[in-house]
């Protein structure tokens, strides 16, 4: 793709019905390949890099793109329209975004939190999850579990989940204070001399275990973007960085 780097999500893939991919950093690209519109980057060479992974999706495709802070909030997109692609100024603000309207690509922007994609393929519903870990000690991603189910009729023990490229528990550094929200998640924590570090990998896949979705259903990334900042922008390990990953997920029927 005009030598631009796309990850496909493989498990996804192999299963039919769904175009889901994880853009990656690549330093020969506008501003190394970054996707994010709201972090004081040139619009123009954001807007460059979009168009790139607008091209791994049919022409037909719509783009949703929130405006992400953090929280709870989960946003059921009902119709096929791009909102959020073009400008920051016209994107929801929302941390989930959940749909089954074929063709509607639902994006989240990363840098070390992690984006989780939810797939049921009997009812045909996607989500789309920024999962810090602020939003991960509010289980956003049983919110979003929970409402795919409530809007759409959606069987948790149908569903697949995709935890996708974050940073791991191997670099996660937390305070005493952060730590002790995540106490009774078990094998997620591990005290190294006065911190800890944090595995947000192993406390969303506890919490979509929770929600309802099979352990063999859910996939997590081995890559960490802290490891592998050469790959992925990395918010601590870049000490700031202004460039954002995205991750993305379509119903396809096409391919069904």
């Amino acid at each position: 793709m005009n030598g631009m780097s796309i990850l496909e999500c493989e498990p996804f893939k192999r299963f039919g019905g769904v175009k889901c991919c994880v853009s990656m950093r690549q330093k020969s690209a506008p501003l190394e390949f970054s996707m994010a519109l709201h972090t004081g980057q040139e619009r123009v060479s954001v807007l460059s890099n979009r168009r790139v992974l607008e091209e791994f999706f049919p022409e037909k495709a719509s783009f949703v793109s929130a405006r992400q802070v953090h929280g709870d909030s989960v946003l059921s997109i009902d119709e096929k329209v791009d909102i959020g692609w073009e400008s920051i100024s016209d994107a929801p603000v929302a941390d989930a975004l959940i749909s089954n309207v074929p063709y509607l690509v639902l994006t989240v922007l990363s840098a070390d939190c992690l984006p989780i994609l939810l797939y049921e393929p009997v009812v045909g519903a996607i989500g789309a999850v920024h999962a810090g870990w602020r939003g991960s000690d509010m289980d956003i991603v049983g919110k979003s579990v929970e409402m795919m189910k409530r809007e759409y009729g959606a069987s948790p023990e149908d569903m697949m989940a995709l935890i996708g490229p974050g940073i791991g528990g191997c670099c996660y550094e937390v305070g005493e204070d952060v730590a002790a929200r995540f106490e009774g998640y078990e094998g997620a924590l591990r005290r190294v001399g006065e911190s800890f570090r944090l595995d947000l990998k192993r406390v969303n896949l506890l919490n979509l275990v929770r929600a309802g979705v099979g352990s063999s259903k859910i996939h997590i990334s081995p890559h960490c973007s802290s490891c592998e900042r050469e790959l992925f922008f990395s918010y601590r390990a870049q000490k700031g960085c202004a460039g954002r990953f995205m991750s993305c997920i379509m119903l396809n029927p096409d391919d069904s």
